[in-house]
């Protein structure tokens, strides 16, 4: 894999080298993916396979009940990753809270769906985010019996059309590709453009890379819609029937968004590198890796391929000298 020039404030190529100062600047981000995060207080994981999968069971009851009052609601964050995860060993981790998203036009039928599950509106997050996203709460019911809970309260974070973290990431024509999650291409996006990338991250982003196939069609193919092309099997073989349904990673579609924004492109190929850096972290068998750095080589090489228009040009001139992300406390 090539390098470029990190000196060089006009460089637009995915693949670039690791400098002390980049690692300065992220001294608080990635953590050793050997580590795993534990809950304190002595209570059980919310990774522990009963809490875990309780929470994707509730996500998978939110969704249908909106479904049912002809309402959209799709799953994100980890348990997003989680629903295409083929190994609860490698995916299993803590999960504070049901992230989630739906169209702006039917948030204010919202608040009534989930109050039949316990939840109240959290009114100063939407205040705080001009009705950009909802907060619901409720006392924490994903305990399991004569176990401390595993979290004080249960929260879901319900983005209004748009993903908006680090960087602001469109979804709202999207929601209809999966029928409770985003498309893995929009998760692994939603992952990719995080500036401080934690072990958790990394961990999602390598279960996705590990499950699914990366489809990188040529220049001038039409390709099927971002996130459901036709797969091969998890490791490389020809797809059988029962994986011919699998969604697959598009690694053009992904390419093209992030270069209409340099900032996005910037954390997105930067994040691809050190998830490469990180992966034998992850202890996967060598088949499995080598799947796993065939799908980070295949997005390095569209990001690098996909057509720069002027004002991405002109924004890599300025480089990492003015900030390119928004601020962020906290991410699942």
């Amino acid at each position: 894999m090539s390098e470029l020039d990190p000196a060089d404030p006009a460089t637009t190529g995915a693949r670039r080298t690791t400098t002390a100062s980049d690692r300065a600047a992220t001294a608080d981000g990635p953590a050793s993916p050997a580590s795993r995060a534990t809950t304190s207080g002595g209570g059980p994981s919310a990774g522990d396979t009963g809490v875990g999968t309780a929470m994707r069971d509730e996500a998978r009851a939110l969704i249908d009940a909106a479904r049912a009052q002809g309402l959209t609601l799709r799953l994100l964050g980890g348990l997003g990753v989680r629903e295409h995860c083929r190994d609860l060993a490698l995916c299993a981790r803590d999960y504070s809270d049901l992230d989630m998203v739906a169209p702006a036009s039917g948030s204010r039928r919202l608040p009534a769906v989930l109050a039949r599950f316990g939840y109240t509106e959290d009114y100063r997050v939407a205040g705080a985010t001009g009705n950009g996203q909802l907060q619901f709460v409720r006392p924490c019911r994903h305990g399991e019996s004569g176990r401390p809970a595993p979290h004080d309260d249960d929260h879901i974070d319900v983005f209004l059309d748009t993903f908006r973290m680090d960087h602001e990431i469109a979804l709202g024509s999207r929601l209809h590709l999966e029928p409770y999650t985003l498309a893995p291409t929009d998760l692994l996006l939603t992952k990719l453009q995080i500036f401080k990338l934690t072990e958790k991250d990394a961990r999602d982003i390598v279960t996705l890379l590990d499950a699914l196939e990366v489809d990188a069609p040529p220049a001038g193919h039409d390709a099927t819609p971002a996130g459901h092309g036709a797969p091969l099997s998890g490791h490389g073989a020809p797809a059988d029937d029962a994986e011919a349904a699998r969604p697959t990673i598009d690694a053009a579609s992904l390419a093209d968004r992030c270069a209409d924004d340099w900032g996005l492109f910037y954390d997105v190929a930067t994040n691809l590198q050190r998830v490469a850096e990180q992966l034998p972290g992850f202890a996967l068998d060598p088949g499995r890796e080598a799947h796993v750095r065939r799908g980070l080589a295949r997005l390095v090489g569209a990001l690098d391929d996909a057509p720069k228009n002027l004002r991405f040009k002109l924004r890599a001139r300025i480089g990492t000298r003015v900030s390119w992300h928004d601020e962020v406390d906290d991410q699942d």
